[in-house]
């Protein structure tokens, strides 16, 4: 048996997200449709994050097993085959790196961090081109006050507030180990790195964010939020177009 760890980028635009779903297309049934294909054998893909429909992947991190004796080049380059040969329309997912490794890896309970970037697109007119890829927000955003009011949420607490209430953590505690906001032209930028986030926690945290930075909330509002444990006074939940797991990090 060979365990293969491979990196994947996906557009989540139009998909069910990462898990597999009854109804709609998802990540992991795409790779699982490429691995029977080009194979024949029907497996199990274990993905770092169960990502939401319509959220992306820069660096995805998932693993697999095969009975089929092959080389990581060629996984690579034969999933990409057959999730090209699969696709009705433009390319949605793509398989970046493969490699070989042992049987103890795994791709969600392996991993030390997981950073995801949030994407907002600050000006006066429509998207057209990253219209499913960013939030368009057209009024003022200050990025400093948002950075200010973010470095309130790092560290360990109790996430209630800014929690699903279809989450299904054990858990409502997290530790945020670095969240950070900056602009970039007409681009905010939101980065936030942790072991693991609860379930729709990092667009929960940037809508009430965003609040502050149009003026609506303040810092306190942000303080007072987060220790009521309230899922009530948590701002809107970001829209799942801005967000990327970018980067999935290993010991």
């Amino acid at each position: 048996m060979n365990r293969f760890k491979v990196l994947v980028e996906y557009d989540g635009t139009g998909l069910v997200g990462w898990q597999r779903q009854r109804s709609g297309r998802s990540v992991q049934e795409i790779l699982e449709r490429a691995i029977l294909g080009y194979c024949g054998e029907e497996v199990t893909v274990t993905g770092a994050g169960r990502t939401d429909a319509g959220v992306h992947a820069l660096g995805q991190v998932a693993h697999f097993d095969l009975n089929h004796s092959t080389t990581a080049k060629t996984v690579r380059d034969a999933l990409n085959d057959h999730i090209r040969k699969n696709s009705d329309g433009p390319r949605q997912v793509s398989i970046l790196s493969s490699e070989l490794v042992s049987n103890d890896f795994h791709a969600r309970f392996s991993a030390v961090s997981r950073r995801y970037v949030y994407r907002i697109i600050n000006r006066l007119g429509p998207l057209t081109l990253e219209n499913s890829r960013a939030w368009h927000i057209f009024q003022s955003i200050d990025d400093e006050s948002m950075h200010e009011a973010a470095q309130i949420l790092v560290g360990k607490h109790d996430f209630t507030t800014f929690r699903s209430v279809h989450c299904q953590a054990s858990s409502p505690k997290k530790t945020i180990d670095s969240l950070l906001v900056w602009r970039d032209g007409e681009n905010i930028w939101l980065e936030a790195i942790a072991r693991s986030f609860l379930h729709n926690q990092v667009r929960a945290m940037t809508g009430s964010l965003v609040e502050v930075g149009i003026g609506k909330s303040s810092s306190e509002m942000i303080t007072k939020a987060l220790e009521s444990r309230d899922r009530t006074n948590c701002g809107p939940t970001a829209p799942a177009a801005g967000l990327y797991l970018a980067e999935v990090r290993y010991s």
